[in-house]
């Protein structure tokens, strides 16, 4: 659907996008996360052609953004992080241009708009003016002119920044629906939404690509050494003698809590695929020695992103003012 090679921008001395390749697939919703200057915008604003490259290549459904631009652009619709709206034009009127700027004909535009507005929940609003709308209707508007035309990929860069809660669940459950008849690429800071709704996950970092993947394998991958937290009905040396015998288990600090009982947390790596968790409860099952808890910390995808972003800190901004394979491996509103 989307092919990107070795694509790079240079703002003079800068290098906002360095060498960056990857291909996105059809039919699934798509995080793509990185740091505060790590390139996602100027990625995103080449993919849609609405920046030139230094250098490299991007084809979206087979069409060169650079040589055929017009084909390209008829398959992706897009909303910038600041959605391009006309605040003194209602919605429909605004949609109404959209439509004709998109090339819809005069005799489907007005199902069109009626279809993007049932879609985005906006017909309530739909002849109030934009700048008497709230944040979250707004976004929806936004959102509205970007599935205009029905097109195959549809872009939202940063879609809930600036949103209540309420409003992020709204727009999330929107971005989940629109994935079910789109290609959906989200850009977001807000982890857990990424992990909620996107199936695949691209992480950028200082203009290259440092992981595509599941959020579930990226954090299998990304797991490291296990973090295992226990409590037994057992004295301190009863517990040190068994965490000694395992091999699994590389150290681990025990915590006397009182009657008759002591808490640990230990960590290792895993020995011949043996799980941790198994090897610590059949030793203590052994023992005869009962565990009264027994959990493993899993690496979260914040976890991950600070992993492989480093300190969190893009190179620089991301424009002057403005997860697995490595470094350029290719891979497949509410009414106020």
């Amino acid at each position: 659907m989307i092919e990107v090679k070795h694509l790079t921008k240079r703002y003079g001395s800068h290098t906002a996008v360095s060498d960056l390749s990857f291909a996105i697939g059809k039919g699934q919703i798509y995080g793509f996360l990185g740091p505060n200057g790590a390139g996602k915008s100027t990625t995103m604003n080449i993919m849609t052609g609405c920046l030139a490259a230094s250098s490299g290549q991007v084809t979206i459904g087979g069409y060169d953004i650079f040589e055929e631009g017009g084909l390209a652009k008829r398959l992706i619709g897009y909303l910038p992080e600041q959605p391009p709206l006309y605040l003194d034009r209602t919605p429909r009127e605004y949609l109404r241009f959209v439509g004709r700027a998109k090339g819809i004909g005069e005799r489907d535009l007005p199902g069109q708009i009626e279809r993007v507005m049932a879609v985005t929940q906006t017909a309530d609003v739909a002849d109030r003016l934009i700048k008497h709308l709230s944040k979250g209707y707004r976004q929806r508007v936004g959102i509205a002119q970007a599935i205009l035309a029905d097109p195959e990929i549809v872009i939202l860069d940063e879609p809930t920044v600036g949103l209540d809660p309420k409003q992020i669940i709204e727009i999330r459950d929107l971005i989940q629906t629109l994935g079910q008849n789109h290609t959906v690429i989200l850009s977001s800071h807000i982890l857990s939404e990424v992990q909620a709704v996107c199936q695949t996950v691209l992480i950028i970092s200082k203009g290259r690509l440092v992981a595509c993947d599941t959020p579930d394998n990226l954090e299998r991958l990304f797991a490291g050494s296990a973090t295992v937290q226990i409590t037994a009905e057992a004295g301190r040396e009863q517990v040190d003698r068994l965490l000694s015998a395992i091999p699994s288990v590389s150290q681990w600090e025990i915590t006397e809590a009182g009657d008759g009982r002591c808490s640990a947390q230990l960590t290792g790596q895993p020995q011949d695929g043996e799980d941790i968790c198994r090897s610590v409860f059949l030793a203590f099952s052994d023992a005869r020695l009962p565990l009264l808890r027994l959990n493993m910390a899993k690496a979260s995808l914040e976890d991950i992103f600070l992993e492989l972003t480093g300190d969190g800190q893009g190179d620089a901004a991301d424009e002057p003012s403005q997860f697995p394979r490595q470094d350029g491996a290719e891979q497949e509103v509410e009414q106020t």
